[in-house]
């Protein structure tokens, strides 16, 4: 395993820290929750620079990138549903498209390729929304704010189908 695949893998310490801060949402457990999770989901941006900057672009990282952030996403999203700030049915609509992009971008019978591709521009955009609409909500911001984290929520779940619908159609994929 090269560095961008080791820093992909550091991705997922800190989920349970989020999931046990969030397990007793105080104001500065929250602050401290979004933190860490600002800062585990800026790997992702680290991770892959330095493989496209070092040439070490690899079928691992290429599988497991994705792999992470979705269990950063999902983990995160599933301590929302329990905090009430998040319905569990937008979730799922999430959690749906994960599995199934998941499953079909590693099935060569049906993407016609023994290689794993990466992600096109809109499931990066897919990502980016989820992120800050996590960072939002987990954030114990005064109302104005908690309104803005759930538009985003919400845009994040529409980019989110949008993105699997581009992926399974794209003649390229």
């Amino acid at each position: 395993m090269n560095l961008p695949t080791w820093i992909t893998l550091s991705r997922l310490c800190g989920l349970p820290f989020i999931l046990y801060l969030l397990a007793n949402p105080t104001v500065d457990h929250r602050w401290l929750a979004v933190g860490i999770f600002v800062v585990a989901a800026g790997t992702d941006w680290l991770d892959g620079y330095l493989a496209r900057k070092l040439d070490l672009v690899t079928e691992l990282g290429k599988f497991l990138d994705p792999l992470v952030d979705k269990l950063l996403v999902l983990g995160s999203l599933l301590a929302l549903i329990e905090l009430r700030l998040v319905p569990a049915w937008g979730v799922c609509i999430i959690l749906a498209r994960e599995l199934a992009i998941a499953g079909w971008r590693v099935n060569p019978k049906l993407t016609g390729s023994s290689t794993i591709s990466g992600a096109n521009i809109w499931g990066k955009l897919k990502t980016v929304t989820q992120i800050i609409a996590i960072a939002l909500l987990i954030a114990p911001l005064a109302d104005p704010w908690d309104i803005s984290g759930l538009i985003v929520f919400w845009l994040s779940v529409v980019v989110t189908v949008v993105s699997g619908l581009i992926y399974v159609f794209d003649t390229d994929n």
